[in-house]
C-alpha cells in the first residue's frame, strides 16, 4: 500500500512539473517580438473601434464586423505559432500586418 501511494505522489509531482514548464514556455512564446507586435496592434485596433463606437462615428454592427475580422487575425496568428515552435516567421508577420492594415484603414473612415 505504501508503495502505491509513493507511485501516485511521484506521478502527480511529475505531472505538475510538466504543467509548470509548459506554462512558463507559453508565456515566453506569447511574448516573442513578432507575436507581441501583432497582438499589440490587435489590442490597439480594439481600443480604436470601441472609441469610434463611443464617439458615435461607427455603428455597433460595423464594430462587430471589425472585431470579428480582428478575432480571425488573432486566431490565424495562434495557428501559425502552433505550427512554428510557438513563434511566427517574418513572412507570416508580414501577412498578418497586411491583414491588420486592411482592418485599420476601415477604422475612422
Amino acid at each position: 500500500m505504501h508503495n502505491a501511494a509513493y507511485k501516485i505522489a511521484a506521478a502527480a509531482a511529475l505531472a505538475l512539473s510538466f504543467v509548470g514548464t509548459a506554462s512558463a514556455q507559453t508565456h515566453w512564446d506569447a511574448t516573442h517580438p513578432r507575436r507581441a507586435e501583432v497582438n499589440h496592434r490587435l489590442a490597439n485596433q480594439d481600443r480604436r473601434i470601441h472609441q469610434e463606437v463611443r464617439d458615435g462615428e461607427m455603428s455597433h454592427t460595423e464594430a462587430a464586423r471589425l472585431h470579428r475580422d480582428d478575432h480571425q487575425i488573432r486566431q490565424e496568428e495562434r495557428d501559425m505559432a502552433s505550427q512554428n515552435g510557438s513563434h511566427i516567421t517574418r513572412r507570416e508577420d508580414y501577412a498578418l500586418n497586411q491583414q491588420e492594415n486592411h482592418v485599420s484603414r476601415q477604422i475612422g473612415q
